[in-house]
């Protein structure tokens, strides 16, 4: 059993069955009382973020994360099939575990993907995809003083905002956490 002197950013702790990884803690030494840790954690599975106080030194479990490299293959219709570049292993993540990062997944994409005892957790992809413009409606000429936005679907099938000036069959930069357009690619 490790303490709460271990937290550390980026490590997996199991309170009550479930999976939390650590996104920020703080050792808090008031003047008065007992000092304490305020952590705050977002669940492994739901990824919902909680605020959680431990008392300095109080027990805690960490969880064996394992997080490894990996290219994303292919889908086979039911889940989504990753390869380990070193061991050449295939493991299938199911969409769910994949989620709306399926939007930006490209095949050939190397992501990392994160296991706790042999059942894949999540996946983490680049913080930027180059992607292929498939649709847009032209911009209308009146428009281009605004610095408006118009819709675009990508290669993937997912849909972005981009600016008026881009067209059918560009290639742009997007961002892959918030899905925002970051600009044209190389």
């Amino acid at each position: 059993m490790a303490t709460t002197n271990d937290i550390k950013n980026g490590k997996t702790l199991r309170i009550d069955g479930v999976l939390w990884n650590v996104l920020e803690f703080q050792h808090v030494k008031p003047g008065k009382g007992g000092a304490f840790v305020r952590t705050k954690l977002k669940n492994v599975l739901t990824g919902k973020i909680v605020d959680r106080t431990f008392n300095a030194g109080a027990k805690i479990e960490f969880a064996d994360v394992d997080r490894r490299d990996m290219e994303y293959l292919y889908n086979d219709g039911e889940s989504f099939i990753f390869m380990d570049g070193d061991t050449f292993d295939q493991i299938p993540v199911e969409a769910a575990v994949v989620g709306d990062n399926a939007n930006f997944l490209l095949e050939n994409t190397k992501v990392t993907v994160a296991t706790h005892e042999g059942n894949p957790l999540y996946i983490e992809l680049p913080a930027a995809v180059e992607l292929e413009i498939t649709h847009t409606d032209p911009g209308v000429q009146g428009d281009r003083s605004t610095g408006g936005t118009k819709p675009a679907e990508v290669q993937t099938g997912a849909t972005i905002q981009v600016p008026l000036f881009i067209t059918t069959g560009e290639r742009v930069k997007v961002d892959t956490r918030s899905g925002d357009y970051l600009g044209r690619a190389n």
